[in-house]
Formats: C-alpha cells, structure tokens, sequence
C-alpha cells in the first residue's frame, strides 16, 4: 500500500477507515463493508491517527 499504515497487514489503510469515520459512516456500515475487519481495527485506526497528529505542530489559524 505504498508504505501507508495498514490494518493487521490487511490492503486496508488507517486513511481509508479514518476517511470514511469523518465522512459520517458508522462503525457498523463500516464493518459491513470490509467484513474482515473487527470493531476494534477502527478503534485502533483512530488511536493511531490520533497520536500521530501529535508529532506534528500546525498553525491552523489562517494567514
């Protein structure tokens, strides 16, 4: 998946399930589309993204 973080190895990346989490799907719509993923594979996706925000520092105010 071109060095991107995937779930347990799966073609799944932490961007696909974060992305759909924002885009308002629900957990269960989310396992229903990927039926190989368990409930905490999204908990875990959302920890990750989480604590990788935290290594960068961004000024979001606008210029």
């Amino acid at each position: 998946m071109g060095g991107k973080p995937c779930i347990r190895g799966l073609r799944v990346t932490v961007g696909t399930i974060t992305g759909l989490v924002a885009a308002g799907h629900a957990e269960a719509e989310i396992l229903r589309m990927y039926p190989y993923l368990e409930k905490e594979d999204i908990s875990a996706a959302l920890s990750y993204a989480a604590w990788l925000t935290e290594a960068f520092d961004a000024d979001l105010q606008p210029a």
